[in-house]
């Protein structure tokens, strides 16, 4: 299980905007403003509950370092997503489509963040229903 991710973002604004419509159809709210000091960033977090998991902070990011995927509980979720984080000015990397026979019922849309970062939602689901991961 991952505690946390920390992604650098450009435009701190822009950035913080586009992930609270994306992760909003996956329950997933900005929650907690982190006042940096000491050296360390100002942040912004992002979970669910009381769970903050992801964050991010301003500065020169590398797209080509990170690929982080999050948990959709089904595929109108995945759907959902695919389509907020479109609408919040994603670019598509490709769209969510029916792979047979494999540990995924269905593609995971890959889309573009406004730096370029490649953020995916999956639901994992074996062929006959059963959910690898919730």
């Amino acid at each position: 299980m991952i505690d946390h991710v920390i992604l650098t973002v450009s435009d701190f604004k822009r950035s913080v905007a586009f992930y609270a419509q994306a992760l909003k159809p996956l329950g997933i709210t900005t929650l907690l403003d982190y006042e940096g000091k000491d050296g360390h960033p100002d942040l912004k977090g992002f979970g669910i509950g009381k769970s903050h998991f992801f964050w991010l902070k301003e500065g020169k990011p590398d797209p080509q370092a990170v690929h982080v995927g999050f948990v959709a509980k089904d595929h109108s979720e995945v759907d959902a997503f695919y389509k907020a984080a479109l609408a919040a000015g994603g670019k598509s990397k490709n769209h969510p489509k029916p792979v047979p026979n494999t540990i995924l019922a269905i593609m995971p849309p890959w889309v573009l963040d406004p730096d370029g970062h490649d953020i995916e939602v999956v639901n994992k689901v074996r062929p006959g229903g059963r959910v690898v991961h919730p």
